[in-house]
Order: C-alpha cells, then structure tokens, then sequence
C-alpha cells in the first residue's frame, strides 16, 4: 500500500510550491497585473514539470488572482476600483461579525495578546519609517482576529478575498498618506474586546475598514487608475 500512498502526496507537495510560488510572485506586485506567460514559461521559472503548474493555475483562478487561457498560459488579473470597493464592503461585514463575537465573549488580555503584539510590532515599525514591517504586522493583526472569532467558515469567506485586498494595499502602500491612524484604531478595537462592547468593537472595527477603504478608492481617483 506504501507506493500507492505516496505518489498522491509528492503531487500534491508540488502542486502546493507550484501554488505558493506563483501565488508570492503575483501578491508581491513581481508578475504585475496583465502579466502573461505560458505553462511552460512558469514551469521553467519555478524549476518543475507543467503538471503540477497546471493545477496551480485552476486554483489561483478559482481565487481570482489568474486567468487561465487555453493554450495560451494564464494572465494575471487586475484589481479594479469597482473590484476594490466590493473586495473591501464584504470584508468589513465580516470581520465586524468577527469583531462582534469575539466581543461577546469577553477576552482577557491573555486571549488578546496576539492582537496588542501586533499593534505593538506596528508602532514599532512606524518609528523607523519600515511601511513593508508595518504592512505585514497590521494584516497580522487583522487575520489573527478573524481567526480569534472561532469560526472557521467565517474564516474561510474572508481569506478567499484576502489576496486581491492584500494585492491592492501592497501597490498603494507608498502612495497613501502614513498610516499613523490605524495604531489608534486598532487599540481601540482592543479596548472595546476586552469591555465585552460588542457593539462598539463592532462600530471601531468598520470605521476603521470604512476609512482604509476611502484612502485606497482615493488613491484610485487622485491618480486615474482604472486597475492596478
């Protein structure tokens, strides 16, 4: 039974790199959008066989980063003000849900401390003007409390759009003015958690999403893109 077993998971270990790999390339703004290449090109570029980048490419256009063209590759999709805007309303729902049932348990500052080492690691990150260490300590924050809500569908509706807002944010990160508000908000937020406040943790929490969401279609408008 041990050769039957095994080969099932080599594949999918390398449908996974294959994934990983071109899901990095397009989040990090390296395969920007409109970016076209073959199956082999890809295969090539990421030292593998087109099999496992085939399957790949089904997945990362199930996610809506790529296109996948017969016979011709795939291309990588943009994000459109009108994409953004939808990207950004459904995400606030959920994690203002999220907010709100977390609240409504009433966590101490054990349960919450992933939250504050994240606000922490943002003021720290601002202070030596590092806009990438700051990105990456605020998406932590914001994933860590979806996952903190305890519901895993929950969960799942928000990573499906998580790539395609992190996309965005990345490409305007230097364009935005500097993002000494969402410290503020993000303790606020805590604050609220911890009172037990759902529905004011729920009121901080959109504010926040409401306002980062303004900035980004901003930045849409001042400089007259229609994707990114």
């Amino acid at each position: 039974m041990a050769p039957h077993n095994t080969a099932p998971n080599e594949g999918t270990s390398l449908v996974d790199a294959a994934y990983q790999g071109m899901r990095r390339r397009i989040l990090d703004n390296q395969w920007a959008p409109g970016y076209q290449a073959m199956e082999q090109q890809i295969a090539e570029q990421l030292g593998m066989s087109r099999t496992p980048v085939r399957e790949a490419l089904i997945r990362l256009g199930k996610e809506g980063l790529v296109e996948v063209i017969p016979r011709r590759g795939m291309r990588v999709l943009p994000v459109s003000p009108t994409d953004m805007r939808e990207i950004y309303d459904v995400l606030t729902a959920l994690e203002c849900m999220a907010a709100e049932t977390l609240a409504a348990r009433k966590p101490g500052q054990a349960e919450l401390k992933p939250l504050i080492t994240a606000t922490k690691a943002m003021e720290k990150a601002l202070a030596q003007d590092d806009l990438d260490a700051w990105a990456a300590a605020d998406e932590l924050f914001h994933e860590r409390l979806v996952h903190m809500a305890g519901n895993k569908l929950l969960a799942q509706a928000v990573m499906s759009h998580w790539d395609r807002a992190h996309r965005a944010r990345m490409f305007t990160l230097r364009l935005r003015p500097k993002p000494v508000n969402s410290t503020h908000e993000h303790m606020a937020l805590v604050e609220r958690l911890a009172a037990g406040d759902v529905a004011g943790a729920s009121a901080v929490n959109r504010e926040h999403r409401q306002r980062a969401s303004r900035e980004l279609l901003g930045i849409f408008e001042r400089f007259r893109l229609q994707q990114m």
